[in-house]
């Protein structure tokens, strides 16, 4: 088992630094790959970035390139998402998840367990 806990969101403004949290519970932590995915109102929830069990293998969606940053702390049982230059575009609900099997993924339905959400909302 596996329990997420996501902190860090608040209302920044355009061009703003954000980073989130993720800290898990269980020892399964370290071998899994973690995401990180973003639900706007009236949207479908949308990738956004992942890391591989040891954070040496990351992979963004082409909206937050260049701007956003996965990391991991196995040792703190807790993965990050650095956010800069944020825009109002990325106001939503950010959530983290975990998957158990497999690598690299962008398909929600492919992680097993999430965290609550936390509410990043960028004002202009």
């Amino acid at each position: 088992q596996l329990q997420l806990v996501e902190s860090g969101g608040g209302l920044v403004h355009t061009g703003d630094s954000l980073r989130l949290s993720c800290a898990a519970s269980g020892r399964i932590f370290s071998y899994s790959v973690m995401g990180w995915f973003r639900q706007a109102p009236g949207k479908e929830r949308e990738f956004v970035g992942a890391t591989n069990w040891n954070g040496s293998s990351t992979g963004y969606a082409d909206p937050v390139k260049g701007r956003f940053t996965i990391s991991r702390d196995n040792a703190k049982n807790t993965v990050y998402l650095q956010m800069n230059s944020l825009r109002p575009e990325d106001t939503a609900i950010y959530y983290c998840a975990a998957r158990l099997w497999g690598g690299l993924e962008y398909r929600f339905d492919q992680y097993e367990y999430w965290g609550q959400g936390t509410q990043v909302t960028v004002s202009s």
